[in-house]
C-alpha cells in the first residue's frame, strides 16, 4: 500500500511540477553554472548504497562530504542554494528516486555512506528495514539541533510506529517546519548542529 502510494503521488507530483524543475534548473544554471542536478551516494534499505538526487546548491569545487563537516560551507552554498536549501526546494528532484523505489516519501533520511555513528546506530536499531525518507520523524523533531544518537533514536521510534497515520502526522508536520523555516543550520556548527 505505501509503495503504492509513493510510486502514484511521486509520478504525479513530478508530472504537475515539471514547469518548476525546470524554472529551479534554469535559475541554478544561470547563478553557478552545470550541473543543475546534483548526486551522491547515499544509504537505503537493507544497508545499500544508492544514488539520492538534489537541485546544486554547494559550487562546483566544493569538497564531497557532510555538510555538518564541511567547515567552509558558508562559502560554499551558492545564492541560488541558499534560498533552495532553507526552503527545501533542493530535495525536489528525490520524486525520483521515490518514483523508482530508492526512496518514500517518510522515512529516515538517508545517510552518506562515511557517517559512521549513526549507519552503526541505525543498523543496531533495525532502522534500516524500512526505505530512507523524503521527510522523517527525526526532520519534524529537531531535524540539525540532534545529536546522532538523538536522530537514530527517533528513525528507531519511527520503525516502531510506523503507520499511515503516522506517516500523514509527519507530512503534515513537514509543512509546517518547512514554512517556518525551523532547526535549519549549515556546516561549521557545533556537532550537534547538523543538516541531514
Amino acid at each position: 500500500m505505501k509503495r503504492f502510494f509513493d510510486f502514484t503521488v511521486s509520478l504525479l507530483l513530478i508530472i504537475i511540477l515539471s514547469p518548476l524543475f525546470v524554472l529551479i534548473g534554469l535559475i541554478v544554471l544561470i547563478d553557478d553554472g552545470g550541473p543543475i542536478v546534483f548526486k551522491q551516494y547515499r544509504v537505503k534499505k537493507d544497508n545499500k548504497l544508492f544514488y539520492i538526487y538534489k537541485f546544486r546548491t554547494m559550487k562546483n569545487d566544493t569538497r564531497n562530504t557532510a555538510t555538518s563537516d564541511l567547515t567552509e560551507a558558508e562559502f560554499q552554498i551558492t545564492k541560488s542554494g541558499r534560498f533552495l536549501r532553507k526552503t527545501s526546494l533542493d530535495e525536489l528532484p528525490q520524486l525520483f528516486n521515490v518514483l523508482i523505489g530508492d526512496m518514500s516519501f517518510v522515512g529516515p533520511r538517508p545517510l552518506i555512506p562515511e557517517e559512521k555513528e549513526i549507519r552503526n546506530l541505525r543498523r543496531d536499531y533495525g532502522v534500516f528495514s524500512v526505505r530512507p525518507g523524503i521527510t522523517g520523524w527525526a526532520q519534524v523533531n529537531g531535524r540539525d539541533m540532534l545529536t546522532d544518537e538523538e536522530k537514530a533514536l527517533f528513525d528507531k521510534e519511527y520503525v516502531e510506529k510506523q503507520s499511515i497515520l503516522f506517516d500523514i502526522k509527519i507530512m503534515i508536520k513537514t509543512v509546517a517546519v518547512v514554512l517556518k523555516r525551523e532547526n535549519i543550520s549549515e556546516g561549521g556548527e557545533p556537532h550537534n548542529k547538523r543538516r541531514i
